[in-house]
């Protein structure tokens, strides 16, 4: 384990007690061992062996909760490389990270892909992405962790829940002549969220169009439950496209689906198309649904309106992705937008990889509802 991951170790464990967090060297060092032998490049395994290593009382694990989901976006959006593998953020500033592979996310033995530009890509608007920096961008995008909250299930299993397991409590008693000595309980299963995407690729999205796909191919890589759909005046399922293992494939798989790229834009009736002919298959599980566009409408508001608050009735969030907002002097003031901002969850930008960070860490913190 590299001199400079020790270091960015210590630096963690001091960020942690300047939280009220007893990080002491004793304990860094049975965490320096412990992750030699997990995935440091998962963000889960790091997760839980620094949670079960470093804290030891309940109401500090929302506290450590909020340090590492912070340590961790700084970590996956930071732009250039010194070490393999990812370690704490120094002090407060964004540490370098990484980005192991080919452009197309593929393990290459051949060395590291860094970020060339450390001071700007980052915060680079996508539309202003030279093709290096895509390929560069891309990697990035396949490190993000995409976990979309849990939902409970009507499935009962074992666990510390509300009520008592009659059954497992009688077989039990069945070692003890009748006698019940322990009341077994259980609980609701929980399982991952869906995701559902909606990515508008009409003219005024051009600009942004291919990095929408990176972004699409990424969490549907990451994240079994997807289901993807391209708009422009009509609505496209690119969802089996998107399995292809290499980007290139995918792409190349998507292009040929759809039949109006760069066209005009009727978000109001994709949508009701969406509702048409999807809704049962797709938004099944309450899934979260991320809908990208700028806002730009040709077709009726009041249908827009409509269908945007069946949308969001019918899932658990829905979050309207716009590569406008942080624009110089950008309002959302189009008719269609007007109109729709009124049942959308969450009005979040997607210009740059530290929103694209952002919202991972947003979808990361979803709570577990039924």
């Amino acid at each position: 384990m590299s001199s400079s991951f020790l270091h960015n170790l210590i630096v963690f464990g001091r960020t942690l007690r300047r939280r009220g967090l007893d990080g002491d060297v004793g304990r860094l060092l049975d965490v320096a061992e412990a992750l030699q032998y997990v995935n440091l490049g998962t963000r889960d395994e790091v997760f839980h062996t620094c949670r079960a290593l470093l804290v030891h009382r309940h109401e500090d694990l929302a506290i450590f909760d909020a340090a590492f989901d912070e340590f961790w976006r700084l970590q996956t959006a930071a732009p250039e490389v010194q070490q393999p593998a990812p370690g704490p953020a120094v002090a407060d500033a964004p540490a370098p990270i990484a980005i192991e592979g080919d452009a197309d996310g593929s393990p290459s033995g051949a060395g590291v892909r860094t970020w060339s530009d450390a001071g700007t890509l980052a915060e680079k608007d996508f539309a202003a992405f030279t093709p290096d920096e895509v390929a560069s961008a891309r990697a990035a995008l396949n490190r993000l962790v995409w976990t979309p909250g849990l939902r409970r299930t009507r499935r009962w299993v074992r666990g510390r829940g509300p009520r008592v397991d009659l059954r497992r409590a009688i077989a039990r008693s069945l070692r003890t002549g009748g006698d019940v000595l322990v009341l077994p309980r259980r609980s609701r299963r929980q399982r991952p969220r869906p995701v559902v995407l909606l990515c508008d690729v009409s003219g005024s999205m051009e600009r942004y169009s291919r990095m929408l796909v990176h972004f699409a191919h990424a969490i549907a890589q990451r994240h079994r439950r997807v289901e993807v759909f391209l708009f422009s005046t009509e609505l496209t399922r690119i969802t089996r496209q998107l399995r292809a293992p290499r980007l290139d494939q995918a792409a190349t798989a998507v292009s040929k689906s759809v039949p109006d790229w760069s066209g005009g834009t009727r978000i109001g009736s994709a949508l009701r198309q969406f509702h048409q002919q999807w809704t049962r298959r797709a938004l099944r599980g309450g899934p979260v649904v991320l809908l990208i566009s700028d806002g730009w409408d040709r077709g009726d508001p009041l249908v827009l309106r409509d269908q945007i608050a069946r949308l969001q009735r019918s899932c658990h969030r829905l979050i309207w992705l716009n590569p406008l907002i942080g624009t110089t002097g950008y309002e959302p003031l189009t008719r269609g937008l007007m109109a729709a901002l009124p049942f959308v969850d969450d009005f979040l930008p997607a210009r740059t990889l530290t929103n694209l960070a952002d919202l991972a860490l947003h979808l990361n913190r979803l709570k577990a509802e039924g």
